[in-house]
């Protein structure tokens, strides 16, 4: 599966991650970008995933119509040791996610 991390999420989580294609919006040169934009850019680049610890962008984005699903961690904070543990989480709900879905794992 294809997986971008957003910018508030570590890129050291990718290593959590095997057997995904995960990069983060820092090495695809989308710094800044906002997230209506972002969405925009991942679909035409074939991103399925954007991975986040923010709780709000299902509130900010129609991500029905963004054509990318969204795994949100609820996590203490977004430091690599908080969310290393929710990662078998993220594995189970890339299992089945679909565009549009916005799964909350975590805590």
């Amino acid at each position: 599966m294809r997986i971008l991390l957003d910018e508030c999420v570590p890129r050291a989580l990718r290593r959590s991650l095997p057997g995904h294609t995960v990069r983060t919006i820092r090495e695809m040169g989308w710094s800044g970008k906002k997230n209506g934009e972002l969405l925009a850019l991942m679909l035409a680049s074939n991103y399925e995933v954007l991975l986040t610890v923010d709780q709000n962008l299902r509130y900010q984005q129609n991500l029905a119509a963004a054509g990318v699903a969204v795994v949100v961690v609820v996590a203490a904070s977004n430091r690599i040791e908080d969310l290393r543990p929710y990662a078998p989480d993220v594995e189970a709900a890339l299992i089945g996610i679909q565009p549009g879905d916005v799964v909350e794992v975590g805590s």
